[in-house]
């Protein structure tokens, strides 16, 4: 029986966790590059926008190629890609280059990312899902995400804890040569890349059989092509997925440490104490799902936790005091991401294994291409009142819930993940 993770497994986790860690140290510097280097605000604004437009384009063209190109090659070069990207902007690349980096989608402003590689590990992962209450994916298919998920919150929390570190040594704002921690980062991603086994690859998910003769005949599906029976509930899901990255976008961690500052006058050292918690309270909750996950069902699970963490984030609008506020985000936040490693299961529990890496793609990319709306959106509301993005986030992502459990509903017994409804 199967109850440890894999060896590719661990060789994804780890790589994974690398790249939170240098995604975690940069995604600060980024920010502190644009103000040191004094850019327009259209400027930053294009430049932030490129790289949440890099992400989603980049995971949309892995989804399409990498089945056909092959999940390790394409996986090796994107770690390559990294380093390289660390070393064009270390190297005090100009505007025009930062924004054509920030376009193939191998930077992020997020510790965790929704970008290529995550696509390609969400579906490489799901090999250790047999849908065996044994197996190291759990019953439900989550458990393998579950670990996936807390080890990168962990080192992507460490990660921007240490970006204090370059200010600490003298470096100016300004300073580009601590990009080059992605160097070693993508070098390292690669070598772990590179020894992946054939398992991750689409014809081996799941214990298939060995290609016979007959299939390697067939000339491999390209494109969307890849998104057959699947392709009507993928849409849905990708709409579902939307929504709640929409409602999302109106509370980023920016505008939450904005609103803490503005309304109760804390300090930068508090708030980072807090969203530092807040990290570790991230990762314990994704390990914990999963457990949840196989005893109540994937979507019970995502609901019965993402709803009720959604009422808590309209009422900190309400807080009448900083300690207040900070208990109910931290509620909040120990429940908020339960849906994370549920979620990356359900998508592959509900689509054929040739579909997966193309499902991945295109949920990923559905969150990520609706982001920037969300803080234009919330700068208007704060016109009318400075806590209305958190009442209207919460509504929005409520609603999410709402509609994912009510098509769910509605999915044909033949048609729900396994273990769902007992």
């Amino acid at each position: 029986m199967r109850t440890r993770l894999s060896a590719d497994s661990r060789r994804l986790i780890a790589a994974q966790a690398l790249r939170a860690a240098g995604y975690g140290f940069t995604a600060v510097l980024i920010g502190a590059l644009l103000a040191a280097r004094a850019y327009s605000t259209v400027q930053a604004g294009i430049l932030l926008g490129a790289l949440v437009a890099g992400t989603a384009g980049a995971s949309l063209v892995v989804g399409a190629y990498a089945d056909r190109v092959g999940r390790r090659r394409t996986y090796v070069v994107i770690y390559l890609g990294l380093a390289a990207a660390g070393a064009v902007v270390a190297a005090g690349a100009p505007f025009w280059l930062l924004l054509l980096v920030a376009l193939t989608g191998l930077l992020s402003t997020d510790v965790v990312d929704n970008g290529p590689a995550t696509t390609l590990e969400q579906a490489m992962l799901a090999a250790e899902d047999t849908g065996a209450a044994t197996s190291a994916a759990g019953s439900s298919g989550a458990r393998v995400y579950g670990v996936y998920n807390a080890v990168a919150s962990l080192t992507g929390a460490f990660g921007a804890l240490a970006a204090a570190v370059p200010s600490r040594l003298g470096a100016s704002g300004g300073a580009t040569w601590p990009f080059l921690v992605l160097v070693p980062i993508g070098v390292v991603g690669a070598v772990l890349a590179s020894r992946l086994s054939a398992a991750v690859e689409p014809g081996a998910v799941d214990g298939d059989a060995p290609p016979t003769a007959e299939d390697a005949a067939t000339p491999p599906r390209r494109g969307w092509s890849a998104l057959g029976p699947s392709r009507a509930r993928v849409r849905r899901l990708a709409g579902l997925f939307a929504v709640d990255a929409a409602g999302g976008g109106l509370v980023t961690a920016s505008f939450l440490a904005y609103y803490l500052a503005e309304k109760y006058d804390v300090t930068t050292a508090t708030l980072g104490v807090l969203f530092f918690a807040t990290s570790l309270l991230q990762a314990a909750s994704v390990w914990i799902a999963p457990r949840l996950a196989d005893r109540v069902g994937l979507v019970p699970t995502m609901v019965g936790t993402h709803l009720p963490s959604n009422v808590l984030l309209a009422s900190v609008a309400f807080a009448s005091t900083f300690p207040v506020a900070v208990a109910l985000l931290l509620a909040r936040t120990a429940l908020s991401q339960m849906d994370v490693p549920t979620r990356q299961a359900l998508v592959m529990r509900l689509v054929t294994p040739p579909e997966r890496t193309s499902a991945a793609a295109v949920t990923n990319a559905a969150r990520y291409t609706v982001r920037p709306i969300g803080p234009l959106i919330g700068g208007l509301l704060q016109q009318i009142s400075l806590g209305l993005p958190l009442v209207v986030a919460g509504v929005v992502k409520g609603g999410y819930d709402i509609a994912l459990w009510r098509w769910w509903r509605r999915l044909p017994p033949s048609d729900e993940p396994v273990a769902e409804r007992g």
